[in-house]
This record gives structure tokens, sequence and C-alpha cells, in this order.
């Protein structure tokens, strides 16, 4: 079924991010075009036995995103930094103990807000300027987990979200959703690395969090 997609030109290079942190790259215009389902993966790189394809980033060297384990640990990595003439791909994000990796997220500018979502129905908004730009590793805590919670997988980041000050984020659970605008996400915002707050109630399941403009 349908997996992920990302915007691009054809002269553009292609990352790809695995579950074990691996980051992998192609030339985007040797890629089949048109319709189908394309080629595997696998005949153009050598991933680790059993590893998935978590994350597809696609634009210029100088892009950058935010590269991020469900364990509450991130940082931004320059678009270069995820690319390699190796089949093997390299090592680009350190994953704790039991923690997964979460789907990069682009970066516009140095001025947006990351929100973090745990399934435990806290969030935590915070200025992304206090995350740092890293060419690999763990990454800083952007929402604080207990480490013995995080590695049963037992308390962990359901989703993260980057936006701007005057954007709302939609929050949906179950067949239910809530949109927080700018002057409720307030309630949110504190330091890199808190607990966060708890969500309203009957929204405390978020299954997806969306980007209104």
């Amino acid at each position: 079924s349908y997996r992920i997609s990302a915007k691009g030109k054809s002269n553009q290079t292609t990352a790809f991010l695995d579950s074990t942190g691996r980051a992998y790259s192609i030339q985007t215009h040797t890629l089949p075009s048109a319709r189908g389902q394309g080629e595997p993966l696998t005949g153009r790189i050598n991933p680790p036995s059993g590893a998935t394809f978590e994350g597809v980033c696609l634009g210029d060297s100088s892009d950058y995103y935010l590269l991020s384990s469900n364990a509450g640990y991130g940082f931004i990595a320059q678009h270069s930094d995820l690319t390699s003439k190796s089949k093997a791909g390299k090592s680009v994000l350190t994953l704790p103990k039991g923690a997964k990796v979460l789907p990069p997220i682009k970066i516009n500018h140095d001025n947006q807000i990351l929100a973090a979502i745990t399934n435990e129905g806290r969030m935590l908004t915070f200025p992304l300027t206090e995350l740092p730009k890293l060419s690999r590793g763990k990454g800083n805590k952007i929402i604080s987990i207990p480490s013995s919670r995080s590695a049963e997988q037992l308390e962990f980041v359901i989703g993260l979200a980057v936006f701007d000050e005057h954007e709302s984020l939609t929050l949906h659970a179950g067949r239910r959703h809530v949109t927080l605008k700018p002057s409720d996400l307030k309630h949110f915002l504190g330091e890199r690395g808190r607990r966060g707050n708890k969500l309203p109630r009957g929204f405390q399941k978020v299954e997806s969090v969306e980007v209104i403009s």
C-alpha cells in the first residue's frame, strides 16, 4: 500500500532513511518515471537485513530536515549529510534502546516551532532553534520520556509537527479532531526537554497531527 512520498525536481538527490538510522541516496533522474510500482530500492542500495524504509528526503543539498526517534530525541541535519556514494549508506541517526525512527520533517526556516506529542496525551512546543544542527548522532532531548518506559515502548512520541507561529495544529483522535489555534498552542509552550502539558480530554490518544495554514 502507499507509504510515503516527496515532492522535488529530477535533478535533485533523493535520500532514504531506514529503520536502523542509516541514510542512502539515489540520483532522482535515474528512478523510473510515469506509472507502476517502480523498482525495488534494494536493487540500488544494500540496507541491513530486515530494515524498512521510514522516510524520504528530496531536495537541495542545503535543505534542512528534522531527524528524530520516538524516544523523544532529535536534531536538524542538512540534506548533504544524508547522501552517500556507498550502497551500504551511512549511519546518521543513533537510536536509544527500543526506539524507532520517525519520518524526517523538512524545515522551511529557522524561526519555526516544533510540537511533540506522546502516546500519553502530552504535548510540548518550543522554538526549533533549541535543537542542534548535527551531521549525525542521537540528538538532544525533545520531550522528556523516562528511559525505562521508552525502552519498553510503553511511552513514546506519537507525532511531531513543525509549524509557523501563525499556523494552527489539527489533532486527529479516532473519528474526532480538534484544531488548536496559535492562542491555544501557547499553553503547551515550554523549554525543550520538558514533559509537556496534557491535551484536552477526548484528544489524548492522538493518531496524527496536521499543520493548518
